[in-house]
C-alpha cells in the first residue's frame, strides 16, 4: 500500500499509548484479516498444476484482534484462540494429544521447547506450562505480550508490546536480561517476535533497525540498518520491521514498512545487498530465492545472492495476503477470506487454490513436513494441508 493508502487508513484508526510511545492501532491486523485497505482483486480461473487437499481440521477459538503463531514441537502441533484454550494436535494425524485452559485470555501466540508450553497475555505475562497443561510459572513483562515467546538452551526470549526483549530462565521465569532501546513516536502494531538461531537472538525493530543479541546475557552483538526513515511528515517516517528476520546461514534478512528488503552476515552484521521493497507481512527463503509479500500483496521472488528480481505475482492485490512460505515446489500464502494460494516457485503462477472457513489467514503457514504445511484463521481453524 502506498503513503496515500496508509494515510487514509491511519485516519479511521484509533491510537494508543504504549510505554510512553503513540502506535497506530491495528495496522498489522486490519491489513491482514480486518476489512482491505483497497478494493480486493477477483480470484482468477487457472488450471491447476497441484492437488491440495486438507489433511485434518480443528478450531482453537477465534483470534478476535489478535494474530496466533501455532507452534509445532516434535510431532506436535500447539495453537491456541484467544479465549485462552490451547490444544496440542498430533501433526500427523490431527488426534488432540493435550488439551488446558491458560485461565485468562490470551495475546500472544504459542511458544513450545525444553518441554513447555508458553503463551502470552494481554497483561504482560508470560505464562508456562506443562505439555499436558500443568501450570509452571509465570514472568510479568512491560507491556502486552503480542508475540510467541521462543526457547533454546534453557532461556525463554520474549518480547513486549513496547519493544523490550525479555530473557527468562526456563525454569522458574525469572528474569535473566532485558534489551531495551528508544523508539520512534509513531510505530506499526506488530505480532512479529524475535529469531533465536545458535546462541543469537535477531529482532527487528520501529526505525528500520536489525538487531543481533546474545542468547546468555543480552549483550548486543551487532546492529544493521535494513531502512532509513524518510520524509517530512511522522508517517512518511515509519520504516519499522514487523515481520521475523529470515534465517539462511550465512546471512540473515529482514524487510522493513515503507523500507527496503536487506541481508547481512549472520556473525558480523555487514551489510551484503539491500533493496526497496516494502512490507508489512515477512519473508520466506528456500536453496534459490528470497520470497516476499509487499504491501500491495504483491509476492515477490528475488535471488538470495543479490537481490535481483526473479519474478512478481500481484493478482492477489488487496487480499491481505500472508507472509510466504517456501514449500517444496511452490510457495504458499493465505488470503483475508481464507483461501490458501499454492504458487509455482519457478515462475510466480498459480498452481492450486484452497477455501478453508472464509475467515483470514493471517498467520504465516507453518511446515510440518516435507509433504504438509498447517495455517491457522482468524476464525480459530487451524488446517493441516498436504500436497500432491
Amino acid at each position: 500500500m502506498g503513503l496515500r493508502s496508509f494515510v487514509a487508513f491511519v485516519a479511521g484508526a484509533a491510537l494508543f499509548t504504549v510505554a510512553g510511545c503513540q502506535t497506530v492501532a491495528d495496522t498489522y491486523d486490519r491489513m491482514f484479516g480486518g476489512r482491505p485497505v483497497r478494493k480486493p482483486a477477483e480470484l482468477l480461473a487457472f488450471t491447476p498444476t497441484a492437488a491440495p487437499r486438507i489433511l485434518w481440521q480443528a478450531n482453537v477459538g477465534g483470534a478476535e484482534k489478535n494474530v496466533y503463531f501455532p507452534a509445532l514441537a516434535g510431532n506436535i502441533v500447539y495453537a491456541v484462540g484467544a479465549a485462552g484454550s490451547i490444544t496440542g494436535f498430533e501433526a500427523a494425524s490431527g488426534r488432540i494429544a493435550a488439551r488446558f485452559d491458560a485461565g485468562q485470555r490470551i495475546s500472544g501466540g504459542v511458544g513450545s521447547g525444553a518441554g513447555i508450553v508458553l503463551v502470552g497475555t494481554p497483561k504482560g505475562e508470560v505464562l508456562a506450562f506443562e505439555r499436558e497443561g500443568k501450570s509452571l510459572w509465570k514472568a510479568q513483562l512491560s507491556g502486552e505480550v503480542l508475540a510467541p515467546p521462543v526457547v533454546q538452551d534453557g532461556v525463554v526470549v520474549s518480547r513486549a508490546g513496547d519493544g523490550r526483549i525479555y530473557g527468562l530462565e526456563v525454569a522458574d521465569g525469572k528474569r535473566r536480561w532485558v534489551y531495551q532501546r528508544a523508539t520512534p513516536t509513531l510505530s506499526v502494531r506488530t505480532h512479529a517476535g524475535v529469531v533465536v538461531h545458535r546462541g543469537g537472538v535477531f529482532a527487528g525493530f520501529p526505525g528500520g533497525r536489525l538487531v543481533a543479541l546474545a542468547l546468555p546475557t543480552g549483550s548486543v552483538g551487532w546492529e544493521g540498518v535494513v531502512a532509513l526513515p524518510r520524509g517530512t511528515t511522522e508517517l512518511e517516517r515509519v520504516a519499522d520491521i514487523t515481520s521475523l528476520p529470515v534465517i539462511d546461514e550465512p546471512q540473515v534478512c529482514a524487510v522493513a514498512f515503507q523500507g527496503r528488503v536487506a541481508c547481512f552476515d549472520l556473525a558480523r552484521g555487514t551489510a551484503l545487498w539491500g533493496r526497496d521493497v516494502s512490507s508489512i507481512a515477512g519473508l520466506s527463503v528456500d536453496a534459490r530465492y528470497l520470497y516476499v509479500t509487499d504491501d500491495k500483496n504483491a509476492v515477490l521472488a528475488l535471488d538470495k545472492t543479490s537481490g535481483a528480481s526473479i519474478w512478481r505475482q500481484d493478482k492477489l492485490a488487496g487480499r491481505g495476503v500472508s507472509a510466504p512460505l517456501a514449500f517444496g515446489r511452490h510457495v504458499v500464502v493465505g488470503d483475508f477470506e481464507g483461501y490458501v494460494h499454492l504458487l509455482s516457485r519457478e515462475d510466480g503462477s498459480f498452481a492450486a487454490r484452497l477455501a478453508t472457513d472464509g475467515s483470514a489467514i493471517s498467520a504465516p503457514p507453518v511446515a510440518l513436513d516435507l509433504s504438509s504445511f498447517l495455517v491457522q484463521t482468524r476464525g480459530g481453524g487451524v488446517y493441516a494441508i498436504t500436497v500432491q
